[in-house]
Formats: C-alpha cells, sequence, structure tokens
C-alpha cells in the first residue's frame, strides 16, 4: 500500500514537469524543437550572458553560504559562548519575516555598499536568506559528531581550525552536500530577487530572460517558449538532484532532524 501511495505522489509531483517537457516539443504541426530555438534566438529569450549570469550568482551563493554556514555551524555546535543560544535563535528569526517584505530595504542598503545593480550583492542577499536553513543544518551536524572525534585530534597537536578542515568536514560531508544542492536551488531559481535588486539587461540571470520572452505581436506571451525555458531551467537540478541524492538524504538523517 506504501508503495502504491509513493508511486502516486510521485506521479502528482512530476505531472507538472511532464506536462512542460511535452508542451515545449509540441508544435503547431507536430512535435519538434522549434520552441527551443525561438527560446535561444529571440530578443529578450536566453542568450549566452544569461546563462552565465545564472551560473555566477549560484556559484557564488552556494561558495558564500558554505562558508558561512560551516564556520557558523562549527562554532554553534561546539565553542560554548555568552549568548550563543540566544544568537542562534534570531539568525532562526530571519525565516519569520517574509524576504519579499525588506528587499527594498536591501536594495537601499546595497547601493550605500556600492553593490547595486550587481551580481554579488544579489548573491549576498540570497546567501542572507539562507543562513537560518544553513546553519541549522550544520549545527546538528557538527552536533552529531563524538566529541572524542574532535579530542583525539587536539590532542595530536591540531588546532579547532586544523580539526575542522582535516577531519570534521569528512564527518559532515552530507550536511554540506544537502546545505550546498539547497542554496544551489533557490539561486538558481529565484525571480523575485533579481527582479528588485537587477536593472541592468546584461545582468539579468535566466529566470528573468524566461519570463521577459514575448513575441513581436502585441505583447502576447510565447508560452511555448516559456515552457521550453522551464525545461532548461529544470534539467540542471533534476540532475544534481539524482547525482547526490544519496548524500542528501543523509544529509537530513545524520544529525540534521537532531535536537
Amino acid at each position: 500500500m506504501s508503495r502504491i501511495t509513493g508511486a502516486a505522489l510521485a506521479i502528482l509531483f512530476l505531472f507538472p514537469l511532464l506536462w512542460s517537457g511535452w508542451a515545449s516539443v509540441r508544435t503547431g504541426d507536430g512535435f519538434g524543437f522549434d520552441n527551443y530555438t525561438r527560446l535561444f534566438t529571440s530578443d529578450g529569450g536566453i542568450g549566452g550572458r544569461q546563462v552565465f549570469n545564472s551560473i555566477a550568482v549560484s556559484a557564488l551563493t552556494v561558495a558564500g553560504t558554505l562558508l558561512v554556514s560551516t564556520l557558523g555551524g562549527y562554532a554553534f555546535g561546539r565553542f560554548r559562548f555568552p549568548g550563543r543560544d540566544i544568537l542562534f535563535l534570531l539568525t532562526l528569526a530571519i525565516l519569520m519575516v517574509p524576504y519579499a517584505t525588506v528587499l527594498i530595504a536591501l536594495y537601499v542598503l546595497l547601493g550605500w555598499l556600492g553593490l547595486d545593480d550587481s551580481l554579488i550583492g544579489l548573491s549576498l542577499v540570497l546567501i542572507l536568506f539562507q543562513l537560518p536553513f544553513s546553519l541549522f543544518m550544520m549545527r546538528n551536524s557538527f552536533e552529531a559528531i563524538p566529541a572524542e572525534l574532535e579530542e583525539s585530534a587536539l590532542v595530536d597537536g591540531c588546532t579547532s581550525f586544523t580539526a575542522l578542515t582535516r577531519i570534521l568536514l569528512h564527518a559532515v560531508k552530507p550536511g554540506l552536500v544537502t546545505v550546498a544542492l539547497f542554496a544551489f536551488l533557490v539561486s538558481w531559481n529565484e525571480f523575485f530577487a533579481p527582479l528588485i535588486l537587477l536593472n541592468s539587461t546584461d545582468k539579468f540571470t535566466m529566470t528573468l530572460a524566461v519570463v521577459n520572452l514575448r513575441t513581436a505581436t502585441h505583447g502576447s506571451i510565447d508560452y511555448a517558449a516559456l515552457e521550453a525555458g522551464v525545461v532548461v531551467m529544470a534539467v540542471p537540478c533534476l540532475l544534481l538532484f539524482a547525482f547526490l541524492q544519496r548524500s542528501y538524504v543523509r544529509g537530513f538523517m545524520s544529525g540534521a532532524l537532531r535536537g
């Protein structure tokens, strides 16, 4: 019974993607790849610049999220200092704030820092809103590691930092994969933050290019090309999830649900 239920849920969740795949190759005369041709060749469609921008934003977001959440999770999980729990709860409280309500304030702040209308500024905002989940994941991943493992490294002459880089990072690899995967999915598919924070068309990401895709007839939307864009955007996410699925599941099982 559970298998039947699981299969039914899988079909339910896969149906929109399968429908998009079918619609992306559907043409007036049958099936073909004309929709993909229009997606990559028409004005306002996806070009090499938009692909590069999306890759750059995703890479910066993943790298920044891993760096901050690893160091922060290690500090929260292994060290005792005044106000630790309060600071951690304040970080988690970011989840309670709808990020759309603070994007204008962040836009002004980025302007003061000289990072407005930049991919770096956009990446910093995406990192900020990844921190609650990422810190929670990494803190619990570090807490799930036996303290004796780190203590033995310290006895052998390692510092806290070398123990982290040489030993503990290998032990929390599933958590790192989970954090990286979530950071990539959010940054790769994010639409609202780039819409608010980016002004120059040469800075647009693939999501903005896909949404802005129009035909020349009264500004109507080319839905077939849009469906092709949905498929193009979804393929990297599906491939990464399939490739990292085992580590992703282990990341949740080994410490992510602990505490």
